[in-house]
């Protein structure tokens, strides 16, 4: 009796030094997102360590444009925290296949995802899901509505009432009608070529088709926005070519011009610095009746580091991450980045809701060159950045850049071929 009982204690001590270590932990997090740092550690690990008390969590952000090489270099050293936010598609997907992420379709928390959240990442055929899906960002144009209100103008719906309204506020001299340059390229494709597009394209129907090697950027539906863009010239104020993307940002809150191609991630931060009314309006159609399409890009999730020492406290997170109270904290704090769990989130900043809102009236696509086309060279992603720039700029016909970028894809994509 008397060994049965010793048995019996150390056993008992045994599991309780075993549970201890199993739930005395502390996550690193690797991420771009180094503006979220007071989020994270006033409100999203607050949050998490209350419940979760044996885990700690740090957040470890790298600056968003060095990212992707120093969270390679760390992965490749052995030194990378144990948990790895997530671009969206192919920059994720090649860490899953290099053996840097782990496979979470068994997280149950992965079934608060719809098969469209949990789609940039995964692999091609769907089998694997590498990473929790956290937020999407939407595009359209954020506009300053005292200036709308001074000038008269009612919020275009068409193309035709947009270049109207821009006219109007040309003519008119006192603001700049758009904030938008071209000197870090990147902006011309994300705010305006895959801003007004899906409306060209018809969302997925013409994305997916592009993939299939159904449709091919030498179409009248992918050469006509670079047509448009060209149009964006005349709008955009004198120096818009040397014009960075903090100088867009500036002139925007600080009242000087009148509409900014956006994407929703900026209204956290216009918040704090513009001291005007803002609004939001759809990418317009091309006439009126038109089915509207808007990029509801989902643009970052959270995954495991598969040489992580901590997999079972850093599962528990992503599944608290998978959470409706997670997508509550995230989609409040953040305006702007709207959650992808399948449970809604009640948002209390008025742009995002207004912005979020478009979901019910028009069709969701995402970035068209972010899904496999952009995994070979020319990149179709950077070339498309190229593209938006010449044809503000009017350095190339509409035609010619469409047949540059299907020659470049065609090169190395196979259905292209």
């Amino acid at each position: 009796m008397k060994r049965k009982i010793l048995s019996m204690a150390l056993m008992s001590t045994a599991l309780v030094a075993s549970s201890a270590y199993a739930q005395d932990a502390t996550l690193t997090i690797e991420s771009w997102r180094n503006d979220d740092l007071s989020l994270w550690q006033d409100k999203i690990i607050p949050a998490f360590e209350a419940e979760h008390p044996g885990i700690k969590v740090v957040f470890s952000p790298s600056a968003p444009a060095e990212y992707n090489a120093v969270l390679n270099s760390k992965l490749e050293a052995g030194s990378a925290g144990d948990l790895i936010t997530c671009r969206p598609f192919d920059a994720s997907l090649a860490l899953y296949e290099g053996g840097h992420l782990t496979d979470l379709s068994d997280l149950d928390a992965m079934g608060n995802f719809s098969d469209v959240a949990k789609s940039a990442w995964q692999t091609d055929d769907g089998s694997a899901s590498f990473c929790v899906p956290m937020a999407s960002v939407i595009h359209g144009f954020i506009y300053n509505k005292d200036a709308f209100n001074e000038l008269g103008i009612e919020v275009p719906t068409t193309e035709a009432e947009f270049f109207a309204a821009l006219d109007k506020i040309k003519e008119d001299g006192t603001y700049i009608p758009m904030a938008m340059g071209t000197n870090d390229q990147w902006e011309a494709a994300t705010m305006g070529y895959n801003n007004i597009g899906p409306n060209y394209w018809k969302g997925e129907e013409g994305r997916q088709a592009l993939i299939k090697g159904e449709q091919k950027l030498t179409d009248p539906q992918w050469v006509a926005p670079y047509a448009t863009l060209a149009k964006w010239a005349d709008y955009l104020g004198d120096g818009y070519e040397a014009q960075t993307y903090p100088d867009s940002q500036n002139l925007f809150t600080l009242g000087r011009a009148a509409i900014y191609p956006a994407g929703s991630w900026e209204i956290a931060g216009f918040n704090t610095q513009a001291d005007f009314e803002m609004g939001a309006f759809k990418p317009p159609v091309q006439n009126a009746g038109d089915t509207c399409y808007i990029s509801d890009h989902t643009d970052i999730g959270i995954g495991l580091n598969a040489a992580s020492e901590n997999q079972e406290a850093a599962r528990t997170f992503l599944a608290w991450v998978a959470s409706p109270e997670f997508a509550s904290i995230f989609g409040n704090a953040v305006p702007g980045f709207f959650p992808l769990s399948n449970t809604p989130v009640e948002l209390e900043d008025p742009l995002a809701k207004e912005i979020v809102g478009w979901r019910d009236e028009c069709e969701s696509t995402i970035r068209s060159t972010y899904q496999i086309l952009s995994r070979g060279t020319p990149n179709l992603e950077n070339e498309t950045w190229g593209a938006s720039v010449a044809a503000i700029k009017g350095a190339e016909t509409p035609e010619a850049l469409g047949q540059q970028l299907q020659d470049g894809l065609a090169s190395w994509y196979a259905p292209h071929q």
